[in-house]
């Protein structure tokens, strides 16, 4: 076998088993799923609550997603590669830089050396909604599971710079937005964007996301909604369906798992 032969492959739809056995134990890893069950999405709201703070704040995990989501996110990030469709990654609301990690994990499997990924958050914990426009989000907020269970989802940068580079991912390929959405993602320097992953967790950070990235979308691209299901808590799924009504977006959502839904862009 001569040295040509001996490369692995790049073609995102050949799967080497090294790149299966990678993600695969990458995203186990970053979700602390190694030798534990993760939270059950499927339990009684109460309790998949009082899962999650268990299991991700009080654990080492950098990633809350449920696996299913990692699964999601490599599926839409190797069809575009395939596809040459053109753009980066961008994860709006990385929390401890789990997703975003995993985002930039799958590049480098698959060697894929002109893309970027972009992590936008405030390091500084959510917004504070405005109590009258949404009163469901604001009680949230100033609630017990967000502000002490949760922690107000605070992380710095300089935190998630650190789980970044403990993966050896920390690169040239990386790039941080902080700040509020309203305020660092109109001015981007992003040319076009392939994967666009919103977590804004709120209506207003949901809509400034799809306000400010969605044209720089290109067509063939997907949009990753991750709380469209949440209505006990957040106006996301409203700002979503504001955002398509007044665009004239037609394409069709498809569930990632009870909560989490995505699109592929058509025109």
């Amino acid at each position: 076998m001569d040295r040509e032969e001996q490369q692995p492959s790049s073609d995102p739809h050949v799967v080497a088993p090294a790149i299966d056995l990678y993600l695969n134990l990458l995203k186990r890893s970053l979700t602390d799923t190694l030798f534990r069950d993760e939270p059950d999405i499927n339990a009684p709201e109460m309790d998949y609550a009082v899962q999650r703070v268990r299991h991700y704040m009080e654990g080492s995990a950098v990633s809350m997603l449920p696996l299913a989501r990692f699964d999601n996110m490599r599926a839409c990030i190797v069809n575009v590669v395939k596809l040459g469709i053109p753009g980066d990654l961008i994860e709006a609301g990385v929390w401890r830089g789990g997703a975003a990690i995993y985002m930039r994990g799958v590049l480098k499997a698959y060697n894929v050396t002109d893309r970027l990924v972009w992590a936008a958050d405030s390091f500084d914990g959510l917004p504070i909604p405005d109590a009258e426009r949404f009163p469901l989000e604001a009680r949230a907020r100033k609630g017990a599971i967000i502000r002490h269970g949760f922690q107000d989802l605070a992380v710095d940068l300089e935190a998630v710079r650190r789980n970044f580079k403990a993966y050896d991912l920390l690169d040239e390929q990386v790039r941080f937005l902080k700040g509020w959405f309203k305020d660092t993602l109109p001015a981007a320097p992003i040319q076009a964007l392939a994967v666009m992953r919103l977590d804004g967790d709120f209506y207003e950070s949901t809509m400034d996301s799809l306000c400010n990235l969605y044209d720089r979308l290109s067509i063939g691209g997907y949009v990753i909604i991750d709380d469209y299901g949440e209505d006990s808590w957040t106006y996301c799924r409203r700002a979503v369906d504001d955002f398509r009504h007044k665009r004239g977006i037609e394409d069709p959502m498809i569930s990632v798992d009870s909560t989490c839904v995505y699109w592929q862009r058509t025109n």
